[in-house]
């Protein structure tokens, strides 16, 4: 595991890393996220009659989206053509929450754990941005990564 941040150089001034000599391997990250809500909240998402439309769907298809965008939102991340993207929403109405897992893909020179985590983070935001007019209070909350495989560095899973 490195020691140093790699996003400075030796004056300590942001750069972009340089890629370019690292080998092209399968890239996969997964993240999650939940957003917490009032039990009424989560059954108009779960009843299907919130009057913007599918909550679930359109949230999952933000998602997607921000995975493809994160080089635009994030300054020193690298554009990366993805291979697969994959959103998962469990509703957890004993919690009253909706569970938001992601998982990215690529075939590339560097990871894509900010991809994952974007998706989640978006998804999870998308669901309140639908929601706020009956539920100010929702909180998304431990949006983190579970995993990573590929590169240098090789597999870390969130023990």
């Amino acid at each position: 595991m490195p020691t140093a941040l790699t996003h400075f150089n030796a004056a300590g001034e942001a750069r972009m890393v340089d890629i370019g000599l690292k080998a092209v391997t399968e890239r996969v990250a997964v993240a999650e996220g939940y957003i917490t809500m009032q039990p009424a909240t989560l059954d108009l998402i779960l009843a299907g009659k919130h009057q913007k439309g599918d909550v679930l769907a359109v949230a999952r298809i933000a998602g997607i989206m921000a995975s493809k965008k994160t080089a635009d939102l994030i300054p020193l991340c690298h554009p990366l053509p993805l291979s697969q993207v994959e959103i998962t929403l469990q509703p957890q109405p004993e919690h009253n929450r909706v569970r938001c897992e992601t998982t990215v893909k690529t075939h590339g020179r560097t990871g894509v754990e900010m991809e994952a985590l974007c998706a989640a983070q978006i998804t999870l935001l998308t669901i309140y941005d639908m929601c706020k007019a009956v539920d100010r209070g929702m909180s998304m909350e431990s949006i983190r990564l579970l995993g990573k495989s590929g590169g240098q560095s090789g597999d870390w899973r969130r023990p």
